[in-house]
């Protein structure tokens, strides 16, 4: 019982200090925005430079929408393309992963400015 309580204790401690780790940022407006028809992949580039990007994602400019096929990825797709549309800068945080596209970032968060 005294094992059961104190595991529950340090799990209850690493969950508090549990910090998410994001990984690049850019702003800017999009200067290019591709959707690819061979396998759904969206991705595109922002005008100014990234910065904090994984080293998966270090040498290429583009950023990519995770999943497009969810509602999540749907509206990041709506949210950037209303941005490009309108001629808006966007803020983009990014996951610090390259699950969609080995050498992209996958997008966490958009905000149109």
């Amino acid at each position: 019982m005294r094992l059961a309580i104190w595991a529950l204790a340090a799990l209850a401690a690493s969950t508090a200090t549990h910090q998410r780790v994001y990984g690049g940022t850019q702003t800017g407006t999009i200067t290019d925005f591709i959707v690819r028809d061979s396998d759904g992949l969206i991705y595109l580039q922002l005008s100014g430079t990234p910065t904090g990007r994984p080293t998966c994602a270090a040498g290429t400019p583009y950023w990519i929408i995770p999943n497009e096929t969810t509602d999540t990825g749907k509206r990041l797709y709506s949210a950037l393309l209303g941005a490009r549309m309108a001629g808006r800068s966007v803020i983009i945080v990014g996951k610090n992963t390259c699950t969609r596209l080995s050498t992209g970032e996958d997008i966490e968060a958009v905000n149109v400015q």
